[in-house]
């Protein structure tokens, strides 16, 4: 192909046109994914219509199609990405149209249509070469712009001194049910850009928005989303929908991985993956003032201190429940969080908080919202619909009350 190529350009004239040919050899565009798969099922076909989202791959797509070389793709790719992420946003907080009658506070939108999206670059034949690099590249861009990781550290009005972070997760066990909607992302929406009152001043919330997928977490997403901004921060906290029908502060994090499928059906067992793995350490720890948290009035659902691990003790073979957190010299099996990608990134960001020398000084764990759940009579779904009253009651519910603990764990942290 590429000798066929080369033959091509040496019998025409050099043109605007077909210059951009020039450069990498091209490189055959992959499949859909497991996850960009679930796109054409009804359920989400009818979540994109219903919240006005469903042009979104489409009109990308156009754009994508003019693109005459990798640095245009490029230029689409992070205009498109970003504008997705702020629309998300500004759905979730009362700004501009609603798009349809789904309802404001979902964030399944956000979640279908950057499927759509990666969809059209893993699958796009541009009309000039395009290496596997470039792609990824094009990917990793998508990625991270239309989660909210490059919106980070644009200016806000009014400038608020202080930075907590908080970062939620996609959808996930779709495969269980493919309506299904996650808190944790659902309160990103609603709190980016907003801000906390304390003692000590505003405190400014920013957001991101991580995939359930084990592979982009051992490739390294939380660390460099996180690493510019957790020194300049006042607090952060992760976010996962964990147990039904309560709050956890998790104690302490594993490193270990269970290995349930991600969104991918992808599982991975083993010690997490991370860089200078000689100075890993098994257990991290949250310092987030859940004292504070758990004792002040947040919201309906009920909020722990959970300090129960799984772990292989010293000297063991076999793994233990620790009700109590860890004891000396074990070696982790499942944090408080679990052993998913909840634990992960929870130990991931603690981590990195204590390898910044910051763990003295910045407050930081993770947080587990209740389950959401539908509501009565709409819980099959063979027969159920993609929302309800209660379902979005449950979720309006869970959000307010992330931000309430969010508000409690800054004030403390501000004393």
């Amino acid at each position: 192909m590429g000798l066929a190529l080369v033959a091509g350009l040496c019998a025409a004239p050099v043109t605007a046109a077909t210059a951009t040919t020039a450069g990498p050899a091209p490189a055959p565009a992959p499949p859909p994914t497991v996850e960009e798969q679930r796109l054409d099922q009804p359920v989400p076909q009818e979540i994109l219509r219903r919240s006005g989202f469903d042009a979104v791959p489409a009109g990308f797509r156009r754009a994508l199609s003019d693109a005459r070389s990798y640095a245009q793709a490029r230029r689409v790719v992070v205009r498109q990405g970003t504008a997705l992420w702020r629309r998300a946003v500004d759905r979730a907080q009362g700004r501009g149209p609603a798009g349809g009658d789904l309802s404001r506070d979902d964030d399944r939108p956000l979640y279908w249509a950057r499927l759509g999206m990666t969809r059209q670059v893993r699958t796009w034949q541009p009309p000039f070469a395009l290496s596997e690099g470039q792609r990824a590249a094009l990917l990793d861009e998508l990625e991270r712009t239309s989660r909210g990781a490059t919106d980070l550290g644009r200016p806000r009005a009014p400038r608020a001194p202080r930075l907590v972070l908080l970062t939620g997760f996609d959808p996930f066990t779709l495969d269980r049910d493919i309506r299904i909607s996650n808190p944790s992302g659902a309160a990103a929406l609603a709190l980016d850009g907003t801000v906390i009152r304390t003692p000590r001043g505003p405190a400014r919330v920013e957001t991101v928005v991580f995939p359930v997928r084990w592979g982009d977490f051992a490739r390294g997403t939380v660390e460099r989303t996180l690493r510019p901004y957790l020194p300049a921060a006042a607090l952060f906290t992760t976010v996962s929908q964990g147990r039904v029908g309560r709050f956890d502060v998790e104690r302490t994090n594993g490193a270990w991985r269970g290995g349930f499928p991600d969104n991918d059906r992808v599982s991975s067992t083993g010690t997490v993956p991370v860089t200078d793995p000689a100075s890993q350490p098994q257990w991290t720890t949250t310092t987030l003032p859940y004292g504070d948290i758990v004792t002040a009035g947040t919201g309906r659902f009920p909020v722990f201190d959970h300090t129960e691990v799984t772990e292989i003790p010293a000297g063991g073979t076999a793994p233990v429940v620790r009700p109590d957190g860890p004891t000396p010299g074990s070696t982790a099996r499942a944090g408080s969080g679990g052993d998913y990608l909840s634990n992960e990134i929870a130990y991931r960001a603690t981590l990195l908080r204590d390898r910044l020398g910051l763990h003295d000084v910045l407050p930081g764990g993770h947080v587990h919202t209740p389950v959401l759940e539908f509501g009565p009579g709409n819980t099959d779904p063979a027969t159920g619909t993609v929302t309800d009253p209660g379902f979005v009651r449950n979720r309006l519910d869970i959000i307010a009350q992330v931000r309430a603990i969010l508000t409690v764990a800054v004030t403390a942290a501000a004393r």
